[in-house]
């Protein structure tokens, strides 16, 4: 094959374009790379023939580059399409096979390396645990050891302050009796924590029963109730929404008032001009009250109607009072008679009894 590309390239082309052995004719340079001998500049005459102006205008007007139309033993041969490299003509099942097994190394290398990575973590979170708690030990032990060395760093300056051993011993039983007094407050405190804690645990379990206990009667509710139910629930929620944000807002406003209030007080002209507002706001309810007493009072004919027709009813009520006392009076004069006479009945039956008692005296005698 190598042979073959040395002789073709080193082989003249005749005017018919097929290749000679020796000497090329007069007239015909040699080929000299890829490119096409000719008797005429190239553009000038069609290639292989012997002259002639090429037309203007259609395919043949369009300059043919010989540097792409390579020459072979054959002829001029067909422009190659160029290659971006090899390339698997057939994708067959074997294709597949091998990409699929490249993807999964892939993902296994990766998974490995993540593995790693999760080991490295775990094996840092324990020595980092482990140094934790070891820092919380050596913060206590330095507690300690700074209380230690707070009390002899005292002790030091007792010492150079010739200080007495009885001051000290009384200082002593001061601080003795404030760390005693100090812990059984703690061990109150302990103890109340402990029965708010369970009263908190006992209330939570109440919560819990309750709910459980209205989760069961809504649950033996009707369909209707049921959606009844939800409905006011909803609109509860909603209610609450709405009186947390008008309670903001109240707040707000109460801040506000407050904020006002204090810089009223600290000015005189803003204080005067408070009390000038609150007696304009009374005078302008007095005006509207005037206008509306005044829009309501009609035409002096009306005026005499009304008060004729007022007339009339308390007299009418007047009259009927005047009766009901007549009708009183008449009654309380019976009731008068009928008591006198039963005194009257009552003194007689009492002469009669005290009468009939000396008689059944004298007899006894």
């Amino acid at each position: 094959m190598a042979s073959y590309h040395k002789s073709s390239a080193a082989r003249p082309v005749s005017r018919g374009g097929v290749g000679l052995t020796g000497r090329p004719p007069s007239g015909i340079r040699p080929l000299s790379g890829n490119r096409v001998a000719t008797a005429m500049p190239p553009g000038t005459a069609r290639p292989g023939s012997r002259g002639g102006p090429i037309g203007t205008g259609g395919v043949l007007s369009s300059q043919i580059k010989v540097a792409d139309r390579p020459v072979t033993q054959q002829g001029l041969t067909g422009m190659k399409t160029g290659m971006k490299g090899p390339q698997r003509q057939i994708l067959d099942k074997s294709y597949y096979l091998g990409l699929l097994r490249s993807k999964i190394s892939e993902l296994t290398t990766e998974v490995n390396k993540l593995q790693k990575e999760i080991e490295m973590y775990n094996q840092e979170n324990s020595v980092y645990l482990s140094y934790e708690k070891r820092a919380e030990t050596l913060a206590v032990e330095i507690k300690e050891f700074q209380g230690q060395l707070a009390d002899y760093n005292m002790l030091v300056d007792k010492l150079n302050t010739n200080t007495e051993m009885e001051e000290v011993m009384n200082d002593y039983n001061m601080l003795k009796a404030q760390n005693d007094r100090e812990t059984q407050s703690m061990d109150v405190i302990f103890t109340e924590r402990q029965a708010k804690e369970k009263q908190m645990r006992s209330v939570e379990e109440e919560i819990e029963q309750e709910k459980q206990a209205a989760d069961d009667i809504i649950k033996n509710m009707s369909l209707e109730n049921q959606v009844k139910y939800l409905e006011m629930k909803a609109t509860n929620e909603k209610l609450l929404q709405e009186l947390d944000t008008l309670q903001q807002q109240l707040d707000s406003q109460n801040m506000k008032k407050e904020s006002m209030e204090a810089e009223i007080a600290h000015s005189q002209v803003k204080q005067e001009a408070v009390l000038l507002h609150e007696k304009l706001y009374e005078l302008e309810s007095h005006r509207d009250q005037m206008i509306a007493e005044d829009k309501s009072i009609g035409s002096p004919m009306e005026e005499r109607e009304k008060l004729l027709k007022q007339v009339k009813d308390d007299n009418q009520e007047i009259a009927s009072m005047e009766r009901q006392l007549t009708d009183i009076k008449e009654k309380i004069n019976q009731f008068n008679e009928e008591i006198r006479q039963l005194d009257m009945d009552l003194e007689e039956h009492q002469g009669n009894a005290s009468a009939l008692n000396k008689v059944s005296k004298g007899r006894q005698t």
